[in-house]
């Protein structure tokens, strides 16, 4: 099971057929996740199906030895931190998911 910060949803056409996808930022690790990116720096997204998508996670900031900047918002959020715990006792669906 992977984490991944999902950007948009899109479907484009081809051949009379339409094919639903979400663009994502795939995260790596399993409890403990972290942006995934290049050996050379940018981000690294993905292209996935939505029925790929099994539901959305709680995440939980790792926080460093620092105060946190007074203008997070959950616009920024997901930005401005290293690392994520993926809290699976929110609910007993994600308990069961990732246990």
């Amino acid at each position: 099971m992977e984490v991944g910060r999902v950007l948009c949803f899109f479907s484009f056409c081809h051949s009379g057929e339409i094919f639903p996808c979400a663009l994502i930022y795939p995260d790596v690790g399993m409890w403990m996740v972290r942006p995934s990116f290049h050996e050379d720096g940018p981000r690294e997204p993905s292209i996935i199906h939505p029925d790929t998508i099994i539901r959305v996670s709680h995440l939980l900031p790792i926080f460093g030895d620092d105060f946190i900047e007074d203008d997070i918002t959950f616009h920024n959020s997901l930005d401005l931190f290293e690392g994520y715990y993926v809290n699976k006792f929110v609910d007993h669906n994600s308990f069961e998911i990732a246990s």
